[in-house]
């Protein structure tokens, strides 16, 4: 791709972020992205089919990431998890403006779901086969565990990250594999 269309798509995704902040997709309209982004409907349309199509677009770079950097630990030692979190939360502090965006009540709610099938997929099914937990409850507790993660890290997101990402990380995995009386 050249940098003009890279530069457009660039404006286009920044310009819906913006927005995002302030009303939630559903109310957001093309033409106040190209008004924002000062660039003709046309153009928008010759690189996105509407608003949905180029929030699915920043989405799905977010969880490209997100899948990159997970796919290099193995959440079997506890160590690593703790590293991977780590590096896991290092990303969202990078990335906090587009995160809070995208996780806010904004935001796709969809977003939210395919971000917990990646933390389920990567961190919790591997840590429940290493402790044999038992089969019949392996997604309750999963659930619980990644939605309760989620939660926890939007909620380090809006107290504008008053913890650092190893302290949160190591809060986040001592709940994990010590529950509540581990504090």
């Amino acid at each position: 791709m050249d940098r003009r269309k890279k530069y457009t798509r660039m404006i286009l995704k920044d310009s819906l972020m913006k927005i995002l902040k302030e009303k939630p997709i559903s109310t957001i309209t093309v033409k106040e992205i190209c008004e924002l982004a000062d660039i003709n409907r046309s153009t928008f349309y010759s690189h996105f089919s509407d608003q949905f199509d180029l929030l699915y677009k920043i989405e799905e770079e977010l969880i490209e990431d997100m899948n990159e950097t997970l796919s290099q630990y193995n959440y079997t030692k506890e160590e690593e998890a703790i590293q991977m979190t780590e590096k896991m939360l290092d990303y969202v502090a990078a990335n906090s403006d587009k995160c809070q965006t995208l996780f806010s009540e904004h935001g796709d709610a969809t977003f939210q779901k395919r971000v917990m099938m990646i933390a389920h997929q990567f961190t919790v099914k591997n840590w429940m086969t290493v402790n044999n937990v038992d089969k019949e409850i392996s997604e309750y507790i999963s659930m619980f565990v990644v939605s309760g993660s989620i939660h926890v890290i939007i909620n380090w997101l809006d107290n504008g990250m008053d913890k650092s990402p190893k302290e949160m990380a190591d809060i986040m995995i001592k709940l994990t594999n010590k529950g509540l009386a581990s504090f």
